[in-house]
């Protein structure tokens, strides 16, 4: 055994109520905001039904893979990324600390997004965007200003929602994994479901909605040779999972030392893409339903995709629904509850590598955390310049920041530090679906090139058209600079020694039976059929 797993740490590591607890919280982390509005129109935009092939073929090589390459990572070194990749490799933590830098940049916009919901589900009661949704959202309600230069002219009913959603965000995670996070899981995917599903149900009664349903199901198998096709699906599904910077692999890190990682992984990864499915269909019925008001073809309408979507196709749409006052407060709180528990994992993800670096309680780590993020967050996009500031900051971090993580981790894993075998019999030891030589293809051969393509035309597209029509300096203060402040962060803060008692020297759960041995049975036997034992 290695000189670093002599004895494990001192300091008593959390860890979620049961497997069902993980479940439900890795589950309300994927159903997200791009889940509703991201996915039926990158469908839709990529050959309608025909787009679910190289989503499933995308699903199958790059999302459960990765996913269960999170999973392994975390459980068997017990951390987040940063001290996980540590115990992996010392050299490896600065990857650790990108993935929390993304992590933290996503929670300072992320959460105004969810702040701008929760004012629009105040809104809907009596619908007050009128008859020109697109600008009571930019004009009215985020006073946007013309240029995109930043400013300090604050925007009281963002900063209002803004606030609320921070110490809603601090309070939870201020009481800890099983009493905040897993609590607050349990209570918001259940009514997330319940009142998207009411949502579905009633927009397939509208007129025109199947019209909407059958658009967006229509195949064309033409876009099948596109590769930009195949792209968008790789891409959507690496952004849908949640993976590669640091919520599951930091989720799994408080698994017990017997769970069943590939089993799990398999359940949150079917739930996440059938809730897509089920927000495409609620989607399409709706715009099917305003194509048909409007007496124009669905190709026609505009804003299908993002934030255009939530706050102005869709109150376009509520203005002219029956009982749109209604649908309005249901869609604007699944938004707000789906958004709340992907900010929580986040979140997470940040605070995690707080107290492991520092060894600080949940309420000290969790306060500190939500002042240094929140700080920002209110500085940067509550102001009348917000939305230009997170739209060139949220394509920079997930189309530069997230990708580069993941092809740099799945490199560094499988090639450099070539832990795939070992880490494909730690999943073995302890799940009851096994990873052999498909999963090791894809996350050392199939995975890595495809995202390293995402990866480079992504940044390619940046440096010779730009984004946005966005100036040059525009773009470096909100896009490139804050990538370039990741990289100075990361190796800033793997110099920084671990104060929490016996960090470093850890013994690694590696386990010795497969899952399932029930206690007195003999060494050797196993309460799982014979194909899920190691041979």
């Amino acid at each position: 055994m290695a000189a670093t797993q002599q004895s494990r740490p001192t300091t008593e590591r959390e860890t979620w109520g049961g497997r069902r607890a993980f479940i439900i919280a890795a589950i309300s982390s994927a159903i997200g905001l791009g889940n509703i509005w991201r996915f039926p129109g990158v469908a839709y935009e990529n050959g309608g039904g025909a787009f679910l092939i190289p989503y499933l073929v995308a699903f199958v090589t790059a999302g459960l893979p990765i996913l269960f390459l999170d999973y392994a990572i975390g459980h068997k070194y017990r951390s987040a990324p940063p001290l996980a990749f540590r115990r992996m490799n010392r050299k490896a933590e600065p990857l650790g600390w990108w993935q929390v830098g993304v992590s933290y940049l996503i929670l300072t916009y992320y959460s105004v997004v969810i702040a701008w919901a929760l004012s629009f589900v105040v809104f809907s009661f009596g619908r007050e965007w009128g008859d020109d949704a697109p600008a009571f959202f930019t004009q009215q309600y985020l006073s946007l200003s013309d240029a995109p230069n930043p400013t300090l002219a604050f925007v009281p009913g963002v900063l209002v929602t803004l606030l609320i959603v921070w110490i809603g965000a601090v309070a939870v995670m201020s009481l800890g994994l099983r009493r905040g996070l897993d609590r607050a899981n349990k209570l918001t995917l259940p009514a997330l479901v319940g009142v998207f599903t009411i949502l579905v149900a009633y927009s397939l009664t509208l007129p025109g909605a199947w019209d909407g349903v059958n658009q967006f199901f229509q195949p064309d198998f033409a876009a099948l040779a596109d590769p930009a096709v195949w792209i968008a699906a790789y891409g959507h599904i690496f952004f849908s999972f949640s993976i590669a910077f640091g919520i599951m692999l930091t989720y799994s890190s408080y698994l017990k030392r017997r769970s069943d990682l590939t089993g799990s992984g398999s359940v949150v990864a079917f739930a996440n893409c059938s809730f897509e499915l089920l927000a495409g269909i609620g989607v399409f019925a709706a715009l099917g339903f305003l194509a048909h008001s409007q007496s124009v073809a669905i190709d026609e309408l505009e804003g299908i995709v993002g934030v255009g979507l939530a706050f102005m196709t869709f109150p376009t749409i509520l203005s002219q629904m029956p009982a749109g006052a209604v649908m309005g407060v249901i869609f604007f709180s699944a938004l707000v509850l789906a958004g709340f528990t992907s900010l929580l994992s986040i979140y997470q993800v940040v605070q995690g590598a707080v107290q492991d670096k520092f060894g600080w309680t949940s309420r000290r780590s969790a306060l500190t955390v939500g002042i240094a993020a929140g700080i920002p967050s209110v500085l940067l996009f509550a102001t009348t310049s917000g939305l230009h500031a997170l739209d060139v900051l949220d394509a920079f971090v997930n189309n530069i920041g997230v990708t580069f993580s993941a092809v740099v981790m799945l490199v560094l894993v499988a090639w450099v530090l070539r832990q795939v075998g070992p880490l494909a019999r730690h999943l073995n030891a302890v799940s009851s679906i096994r990873v052999g030589a498909l999963w090791k293809a894809a996350v050392m051969a199939i995975t890595p090139v495809v995202i390293a393509t995402i990866l480079i035309r992504g940044a390619w597209h940046y440096i010779a058209d730009g984004y946005g029509g966005y100036p040059g300096w525009y773009l470096f203060l909100f896009g490139w600079g804050p990538i370039a402040l990741l990289a100075v962060f990361s190796f800033a803060m793997s110099y920084r020694q671990y104060r929490r008692s016996g960090a470093d020297s850890f013994e690694s759960d590696e386990v010795d039976e497969p899952v399932g041995v029930v206690a007195g049975m003999p060494p050797g036997t196993s309460s799982l059929p014979r194909p899920y034992l190691e041979p």
